[in-house]
């Protein structure tokens, strides 16, 4: 099998035991969404992943005599120039026509139900009439007054699209020309422990211009970490037009298709991957194709038809891996998901090799 595969570590597959099925069942590398935490506080995350990479290997060395990587991929995701909301006391429920408020980060009420901490550089852009979106679009709140308070605004929202909300969740605004730094803190402090982590690839989100791809690899640089891949994640119409130019600067495309499919009609993202693809071929550049690709099993023990039929279109336009995200994280049938995941990827491939 030629498809690399990966899934996504958190609550769901963080034991030992769980990564070694996994691994059994075709996973070849896994994912760390360093979003939320930081490889110092996901060290023993890190540690499960190693030894159940370890005991896999043995494992297969004993049964058909295989030789194995003395380390497993393990990709790094960092928080670059996306955007969040900040931590909130509980889970919220946010229904439609709900009045719900945006307040600076930091200068909220954690337990007041009507508000949501947000990074202050939005306020410019909190207009009348903005679209805001919630975890990868799942929510949407139209902004409807600005007031000043205290030494700063809040913004006052209707929830036009409603849904279960947790602390530290995406928020987009369409449309806005919002340009933060490429890379946070936190990612300077991650990049600058990723070689001592064993960490081999990382992924930078909401790639816009080769400057952000320059930015990156001049840390790995600076921390002797250049054998560390980069990953450039298309999430944004910034990073879709200017394509050609990221190619040379990175090892890898990721088509990620959540916050790419908030930032164009959703009908049009099919559009667009296949043209990310195309541009990969041409450019002999491999690609990844990532999110929701079987969404459906989270909650269940069998996919749709179009899910697996979403898998097999990435490997036939040529996607060199892909992988799962919430599926193994934190969905009810991880090692179920993987299993699809790999038997589809096989089934596409053996189809290609027919032809």
């Amino acid at each position: 099998m030629h498809t690399k595969i990966y899934g996504t570590i958190g609550p769901a597959c963080q034991d030992t035991d769980m990564l070694v099925r996994l691994f059994e069942e075709g996973m070849t590398g896994i994912r760390l969404n360093l979003s939320h935490t930081s490889l110092r506080d996901a060290s023993d995350w890190i540690t499960h992943i190693h030894e159940a990479y370890r005991r896999y290997c043995q494992c297969r060395k004993k049964e058909k005599a295989e030789v194995f990587s003395d380390m497993p991929e393990i990709l790094m995701d960092l928080q670059g120039p996306e955007l969040r909301i900040g931590k909130l006391g509980a889970e919220r429920e946010l229904e439609v026509g709900d009045g719900i408020t945006l307040a600076a980060e930091g200068e909220n009420n954690l337990f007041d139900p009507t508000e949501i901490p947000v990074p202050k550089l939005l306020f410019p852009y909190l207009n009348p009439g903005q679209e805001v979106l919630l975890d990868d679009g799942k929510i949407l709140l139209k902004i409807e007054e600005l007031f000043r308070v205290r030494n700063g605004f809040v913004a006052e929202t209707r929830v036009v699209r409603g849904g279960m909300l947790s602390g530290r969740k995406s928020i987009a605004l369409p449309g806005a020309p919002i340009y933060p730094p490429t890379l946070t803190e936190s990612d300077l402090h991650n990049i600058s422990e990723a070689k001592k982590y064993g960490i081999t690839g990382v992924m930078l989100p909401f790639v816009r211009n080769q400057e952000d791809l320059k930015n990156l690899k001049q840390e790995l640089i600076k921390e002797n970490a250049e054998n560390i891949r980069i990953f450039a994640k298309i999430e944004n119409m910034d990073g879709v037009g200017c394509l050609p130019k990221l190619l040379p600067h990175c090892d890898e495309i990721v088509i990620a298709r959540g916050d790419l499919g908030n930032a164009m009609p959703l009908w049009e993202l099919p559009v667009a991957q296949a043209r990310i693809a195309a541009a990969c071929r041409e450019a002999r550049k491999t690609f990844m194709v990532v999110t929701q690709m079987l969404a459906s099993m989270e909650l269940k023990q069998v996919p749709t038809r179009a899910k697996v039929s979403d898998i097999f279109r990435a490997v036939f336009e040529g996607a060199s891996s892909v992988m799962l995200t919430g599926e193994t994280a934190a969905g009810a049938y991880p090692v179920e998901a993987m299993r699809y995941m790999v038997n589809t990827v096989r089934a596409a491939e053996e189809y290609m090799q027919e032809g």
